[in-house]
């Protein structure tokens, strides 16, 4: 550095000198002033290079000592960084392995998490599963309307919005054991009810189980039907027969041990409710009907009447004959006309009488007239017979031609309509149906009254002759 600023010096002096050799004579003189005044100049010029000089070599030196002092910390540094980089790559090596162990730790725990998620969701699913039976078995249980909003629990646990917690499996658990005990126990309760006329009505409530619901309000006595989507008890709109009111009503006293029970919850009653009576049934038989009610009133007409006369002209034959065959043997005629006068309006003893007006008679004689009085009293025995078979032939029928008529009506129906709607099909089945059903059961009874009415015909007939031989057997045993 100091040999180029000497170098820089000596450089400006020569030029200079080159100069002022260069101007003319004139300005010699000022060369000279201008040479010392140039020395001058060099020499300060020179001082100051060499303060210069020194001044860069001190600084070159401070310098060079600092870059040294550097050179040391900068190498100590380098060390220190080399020694951290080591710790730092051996740290690093260790934080890699401790890496990777925690992500196959992690990968662990993920597969052991996936597989707890998936327990979970298993039992989660299966309690979903069964608080969906139970709300099912609840909300078909007549226990719901005694006890509303028991089933409030399950939804949250339907519906997934938490996870199902033990105290929810316990209260699942009591609520099933609490219904499986009230299904099978027989309870009667002071409840609200829905009565046949559509107003709530507090009335006294007999559950049998899960089965049956009877109640009881004021006179009447019926049954209850569950309503699962209002969870109340509705009186079924029919009352049941006054034999299982009475009976149902003095099991709820507790003065009987049987009642009526529908093992089918509800299907034979809403059966009940459908089912017509004979009387209910017969204005939906169509005109037909009416013919056939008219017979079976004529026959019962007959059949009462006939029922009266026979019993009007019955009488003890055995006793009668007995007694007539006794005043007989003795003699005693007038005892005998006696006997047939009093009870002249009876068949035997009207035939018995007749024998005695021709008693003197020989025995051919006799029989012929006690087998024309026989004969003479047949057809009042037989009348209207022949009637009352005609009209049990008539009364079926008539049904067979209301069944006819039904059907005709319900092909014309199927004509004009298709089958689409079964229920406007079944307007002319039922008066077919109806019809058939009414003249089998006007022809039944019609002909079971024909039948025994023939053979009470028959055996009167038969003591009658019976009884006519044995008094011709008598008139000539008393004549011998």
């Amino acid at each position: 550095m100091v040999k180029k600023i000497i170098a820089a010096g000596l450089l400006v002096f020569g030029i200079t000198i080159s100069y002022g050799l260069a101007q003319t004579p004139d300005i010699q003189s000022d060369m000279r002033t201008d040479y010392i005044e140039s020395e001058k100049q060099k020499q300060a010029m020179v001082q100051k290079a060499q303060e210069e000089a020194q001044l860069a070599e001190k600084d070159a030196k401070h310098r060079h000592m600092q870059i040294v002092s550097d050179r040391s910390s900068l190498i100590k540094a380098i060390n220190d960084l080399k020694d951290k980089n080591a710790g730092l790559e051996k740290s690093i090596a260790s934080s890699e392995t401790r890496l990777s162990e925690l992500a196959k730790e992690e990968e662990k725990l993920r597969t052991a998490l996936l597989e707890t998620e998936a327990v979970n969701k298993e039992l989660s699913g299966f309690v979903k599963g069964y608080a969906k039976d139970l709300d099912t078995l609840f909300s078909q249980s007549p226990q719901s309307a005694l006890a509303s909003e028991r089933d409030a629990f399950l939804k949250p646990l339907i519906t997934e919005t938490r996870f199902p917690s033990m105290d929810d499996i316990r209260h699942m658990v009591d609520a099933l054991f609490d219904e499986i005990r009230l299904s099978g126990a027989v309870r009667r309760i002071d409840s609200v009810i829905v009565d046949r006329s559509g107003h709530e009505s507090l009335s006294n409530v007999l559950l049998l189980g899960n089965f049956t619901a009877c109640y009881t309000l004021g006179k009447e006595t019926g049954f209850l039907l569950y309503s699962e989507k209002s969870d109340r008890l509705f009186a079924l709109s029919k009352l049941p027969k006054s034999k299982i009111s009475k009976q149902n009503r003095s099991y709820i006293k507790g003065s009987t041990d049987g009642v009526y029970l529908d093992i089918s919850k509800g299907g034979a009653l809403r059966q009940m409710t459908h089912e017509l009576s004979l009387l209910e049934q017969v204005p939906k038989g169509g005109p037909i009907i009416w013919p056939i009610l008219a017979i079976f009133a004529v026959a019962v007409l007959i059949i009462i009447e006939r029922i009266f006369f026979l019993r009007r002209k019955s009488v003890d034959e055995e006793t009668f004959t007995r007694a007539l065959c006794l005043h007989l043997t003795k003699g005693e005629t007038d005892q005998c006309l006696l006997m047939c006068e009093e009870n002249i309006h009876k068949s035997i003893p009207r035939i018995m009488k007749a024998g005695m007006d021709c008693r003197e008679m020989d025995r051919v004689d006799m029989e012929n007239a006690l087998q024309e009085s026989i004969l003479s009293e047949i057809p009042k025995l037989e009348r209207f017979l022949s009637t009352l078979g005609m009209l049990a032939a008539i009364s079926p029928l008539l049904g067979l031609l209301g069944t006819v008529t039904g059907m005709i009506n319900t092909f014309h129906v199927i004509t004009y309509y298709g089958t689409g709607d079964p229920r406007m099909m079944s307007g002319g089945i039922s008066e077919a149906l109806v019809t058939t059903m009414l003249g089998l059961t006007v022809a039944i009874p019609i002909m079971l009254a024909h039948t025994l009415l023939s053979r009470r015909v028959e055996n009167m007939i038969g003591k009658m002759e019976e009884k006519a031989v044995a008094f011709v057997n008598t008139i000539y045993k008393t004549r011998e």
